[in-house]
């Protein structure tokens, strides 16, 4: 009986230490970018500071459940599952807090990383001012890619609203309701 009570309390405490190391890690994975988002056309020229704070990334299972989602019910599907999940960082514009992520997926690439980064509402609607604006009813998702090197800046663009769908081919779409793209460059990670 001694022994087993030992070793159950030596489990208990193994255990213990395990999860409190887990909560170290989930906290140490916490990763902030900042960029500089320029956009230019038929809506003018504007630029302004990009930040997104990640706090947790997906899993493949989570990203495997959006894919799914997406093919099921586009944009519509894919946001009621965003809204479910919690939080998953934080993103601001300029001076605004503009969405709160929901979901950030990374894929290591050859020379870094490349971040998938969506909110379950739209950023920005780009041109809603305009006297040709087109509705924007379905444009309920805010994406953001990052192209993360090794070392260095990286780059990458936003669709501060969007719509997504699956095409005859099976690959995701984005359709992007403003017409200018929103391009980031001097992209870096803070140092904490």
């Amino acid at each position: 009986m001694r022994f087993n009570s030992f070793t159950l309390i030596r489990v208990c405490v193994l255990g213990v230490a395990a999860v409190a190391g887990a909560v170290s890690v989930a906290e140490a994975q916490a990763e902030t970018y900042t960029a500089i988002a320029k956009v230019q056309g038929k809506v003018g020229a504007g630029i302004a500071d990009l930040t997104v704070t990640a706090n947790r990334f997906a899993t493949d299972a989570e990203r495997d459940a959006l894919l799914a989602a997406v093919k099921q019910g586009g944009t519509a599907a894919a946001r009621t599952l965003l809204r479910s999940k919690s939080d998953a960082g934080t993103l601001r514009l300029g001076s605004r807090a503009a969405g709160t992520i929901k979901y950030v997926y990374a894929r290591n690439t050859g020379g870094g990383r490349l971040l998938t980064i969506i909110t379950a509402e739209p950023v920005v609607l780009l041109g809603s001012g305009l006297s040709d604006a087109k509705p924007a009813a379905g444009y309920d998702l805010g994406l953001v890619l990052l192209e993360v090197p090794a070392s260095g800046q990286g780059k990458g663009e936003m669709v501060p609203a969007a719509k997504v769908k699956v095409d005859a081919q099976g690959a995701i779409v984005t359709e992007d309701y403003g017409v200018e793209a929103v391009r980031l460059t001097k992209m870096i990670k803070k140092a904490k």
